[in-house]
């Protein structure tokens, strides 16, 4: 059977009866128990309190005082209202006056009020089948049936004797073919009937008046005669005594059986008391197997009963009864307050426990105890949560893992672990608190229909009390969090040994782990404003979650920035080249990855709103602070990119591995197999880093943090290009300087070396050995630039063309004298140099030449 379809009942036994008729229904999800079971409907009335319920698919009820054919509905509370295929048929008999009957019967019409004077009278009608019409039978003539008439007269009936009698339904069942003139004969007929009935004995008395008196004369007279005759009273006295005779005899005869008599109807009436009155005697023994069972609504409700009805008897034994009652109720009251006082306790069960002492109209306030106890519970729970915390910290607590002895299970930071306790605590105890309260306030724990007359009323008083309990519930809460982590941010107000009692944490807790605690304070948050918390509860709770937030934000961004000055560690020194970039290392996408991430956590962490949330940008003091962090973070590649270019390391990092034991700078075309870099090669390396980074993954980087809600990120930008570009000279210096040094300092020594002498110079054949050197070390420095990065070839080369004119032209111009052919050695070596190097001269250098050649 299932017990959400609705009732469907499908036969009835008997079909038709008087009113308080046993009837048996059997039909389908007829309620899965008695409890189920909320109305039974026969003929339209509720017959419920005379139902029995047997099984799903059978009750025992007894009809009602419903006329008419109707139909039988079953209600139950899984099931709802249901239907029928069958009906009953309810109809009311003429009772006579010494017959049983469930309902008061009206007498009027069928006894008569003569039967007191102990004379017979004769009834409104002779025989049951007498026609009061005096018309004789029709005959064999077909009649309206029984259905016919209920169909045309629901609630109505042919039966005189009934209070619904229809003359239409008895004219229409005897007489539908009868003659109107004879109809009219008949209601003569009738008048006449009931005219002589109603006058017969005031007639009879009126005719025999003087008949009655002289009998009574008669009588009077006798009685004087008889005692005038009797003088000495002997006859009198004599039939005093035959009587007192015949009233011993009779005594004697009977006192036995008179005797057996008394005591059964003794014992009957005791029977009848205790029978009548089981409801009480049973009661104690009930009440303690309900609540055995803990089916305390039926407890609560054979008490409220009993109460009722036997609070005030002044009989005895109920009052020794009823007592034993009170002894039993007051026991489950201490009960009940007991259980409502364990904790921790579902918010419904709560609430049942609190109805159920209201019922019983149980001392004081039991809802506002239950409130009080209940967040001092929710305060000491707290409490314990962060003593035993701290008592479990150890120094390594610190460490973003700790490994335990013996296995390779990682655990979290005690004070991570401590953070996620206190927001479930709070998520899970504290939305049940302030529902239980605002159920107190509304009145919904109040059972009108049980607490009656002496309604529990509540205090509106406590309503503001109820509000500061919240606050401070929440205030603990948030301070216990703040001296986990935000140390700084306690308030003011607070004493030392206020502060002290929130807790104190030695260690500091890694950045990495400080999204995982915002994570669990802003879901805690964002279920606590679903709640709709009075007073400074928002504000208290929604400053933490924000605290937290900027706390973060400003850790990681702190911490990307340290980790980004420590990539100078990871640099290979393996340049790889493509045509967007030219050549760098890894290193650059490397920082680029650490911001993105960094990002990235943060807009998921931090960044992004909940429903509700403040924007973390909203305030100017974490806009200025989060801008100049930002800054910070894209300017801390440059001290990496200056320590790498400036200070000696060992290609290839630190590793250890047999394979590292020669260290090699590789390029596309060239391979240096040293211990250690050549800074010309860094420069160069670095240099183009540097280029790469400031034109390509800056931009990139600033249109992130400006996608990711980030302000002032232009001024960051045009501080950061300042300081690449600062870091960019340095290094285009340092490199021109490291490559330009050695080709200009040997320019003028090996100009004369041979003893040459422009005086004397022969007749020239080509251009000297000195300035192939000079063109060969300036391919050199070309190839160099080239293998690392083709765009700064045609920068790097212009400066070394110009220093090498500017030599050159210095040289020349310290010439005091030239003969024929030494003119015309220079000008060919000038313009074999300015033919070479012409795609790379600059109008300095063009000027130099032109000096020279002067």
């Amino acid at each position: 059977m299932s017990r959400s379809g609705p009732p469907l009942v499908t036969g009835v036994a008997p079909k038709e009866g008087p009113p308080g008729t046993r009837i048996t229904i059997r039909g389908e999800n007829l309620g899965y128990d008695p409890k189920d079971l909320i109305g039974v409907k026969i003929c339209g009335v509720d017959c419920l309190l005379a139902a029995d319920w047997k099984s799903p698919s059978k009750i025992i009820a007894r009809s009602g005082p419903g006329k008419g054919k109707g139909d039988i509905i079953v209600i139950t509370k899984s099931g709802g209202q249901g239907t029928c295929t069958v009906g009953f048929k309810g109809y009311y008999v003429q009772i006579g006056p010494l017959q049983e009957s469930a309902i008061w019967i009206d007498e009027s019409q069928s006894v008569s009020s003569n039967l007191r004077h102990g004379r017979p009278s004769s009834p409104l009608f002779s025989k049951d089948d007498e026609d009061p019409l005096g018309i004789s039978d029709e005959g064999n003539q077909a009649k309206f049936s029984e259905e016919d008439l209920l169909e045309l007269f629901p609630e109505a009936s042919g039966n005189m004797s009934i209070e619904n009698f229809s003359s239409s339904w008895y004219l229409l069942e005897n007489h539908h073919s009868t003659s109107f003139d004879d109809l009219r004969a008949g209601l003569a007929h009738m008048k006449r009937k009931a005219k002589h009935r109603s006058e017969g004995p005031i007639a009879f008395v009126k005719t025999n008046l003087s008949s009655t008196l002289d009998c009574l004369d008669s009588l009077q007279n006798m009685y004087s005669k008889f005692c005038t005759d009797d003088i000495r009273g002997e006859f009198i006295n004599s039939y005093a005594v035959l009587l007192m005779q015949a009233k011993s005899c009779a005594d004697g005869l009977f006192q036995e059986v008179l005797g057996r008599k008394d005591k059964a109807d003794s014992t009957r009436n005791a029977l009848s008391v205790l029978q009548r009155f089981k409801f009480l005697f049973y009661l104690p023994l009930n009440l303690q197997r309900n609540i055995q069972k803990g089916d305390y609504n039926m407890v609560i409700n054979d008490y409220i009963r009993a109460r009722s009805l036997f609070a005030d008897t002044q009989v005895q034994v109920f009052r020794k009864v009823y007592k034993e009652v009170e002894n039993q109720i007051n026991e489950f009251r201490d009960m009940l307050k007991q259980k409502l006082m364990e904790l921790p306790n579902s918010l419904e069960n709560q609430k049942k426990l609190i109805k159920y002492l209201i019922s019983l109209e149980c001392s004081g306030d039991p809802a506002w105890e239950c409130l009080v106890n209940q967040q001092k519970w929710l305060t000491t729970i707290l409490l314990r949560c962060k003593e035993q915390h701290l008592q479990e910290a150890k120094p390594g607590d610190s460490n973003s893992l700790k490994l335990e002895h013996g296995s390779s299970k990682f655990t979290n930071p005690q004070r991570i672990m401590y953070i996620e306790e206190l927001c479930e605590i709070l998520t899970y105890n504290l939305p049940d608190l302030w529902k239980l309260g605002q159920a107190y306030f509304s009145g919904a724990l109040i059972v009108k229909e049980q607490t009656g007359e002496k309604a529990f009323k509540i205090d509106v008083s406590k309503h503001s009390q109820f509000k500061q309990m919240i606050t401070d519930t929440i205030s603990l809460f948030s301070n216990l969090v703040r001296a986990a982590f935000l140390p700084q941010t306690l308030p003011e107000k607070l004493s030392a040994e206020d502060k002290t009692k929130y807790g104190q944490w030695n260690q500091v807790i890694p950045g990495d782990w400080l999204p995982s605690c915002v994570r669990h304070i802003r879901n805690c948050v964002w279920s606590l404003s679903l709640l709709d918390l009075p007073g400074e509860s928002p504000t208290v709770i929604n400053d933490l979650a924000f605290d937290m937030r900027t706390n973060c934000m400003f850790t990681l961004l702190k911490q990307a920035i340290s980790d980004i000055q420590q990539l100078h560690i990871k640099e290979t020194w393996i340049v790889e080249t493509d045509d967007e970039s030219g050549g760098t290392t890894q290193l650059p996408a490397l920082f680029e990855n650490i911001v993105n991430e960094t990002i990235q956590h943060l807009h998921e962490v931090v960044v992004q709103n909940k429903q509700g949330e403040p924007e973390i940008f909203g305030q100017r003091t974490v806009q200025k602070d989060s801008t100049q962090l930002c800054s910070e973070l894209l300017q801390a590649f440059v001290p990496c990119l200056d320590c790498l270019a400036f200070t000696p390391v060992m290609a290839g990092g630190s590793s250890n591995t047999a394979d590292d034991s020669k260290k090699r700078f590789s390029t596309s075309s060239m391979d240096f197999e040293e211990h250690s870099l050549q800074f010309d090669k860094r420069l160069i390396i670095m240099l183009s880093n540097c280029s790469h980074t400031m034109e390509r993954i800056i931009p990139r980087l600033v249109e992130n943090l400006n996608k990711h809600g980030y302000v002032e990120m232009n001024k960051a930008l045009q501080t950061t290009r300042e300081r690449y570009e600062e870091l960019d000279s340095k290094l285009f210096e340092a490199y021109i300087e490291e490559k330009s040094n050695p080709i200009v300092g040997a320019i003028e020594q090996n100009m004369y070396r041979g003893r040459f002498d422009w005086k004397t110079c022969r007749k020239p054949v080509g251009v000297r050995n000195y300035l192939k050197d000079v063109i060969m070390k300036m391919i050199e420095v070309h190839a160099e630039v080239f293998a690392v990065s083709p765009s700064f070839v045609t920068r790097v080369t212009q400066k070394v063309v110009e220093s090498v004119s500017e030599e050159i032209t210095r040289v020349i111009e310290c010439v005091t004298e030239f003969n024929e052919h030494g003119k015309l050695q220079a000008r060919v070596e000038l313009k074999a140099l300015q033919e070479t190097v012409k795609l790379y001269i600059t109008p300095h250098a063009n000027q130099c030449f032109k000096e020279a050649n002067g």
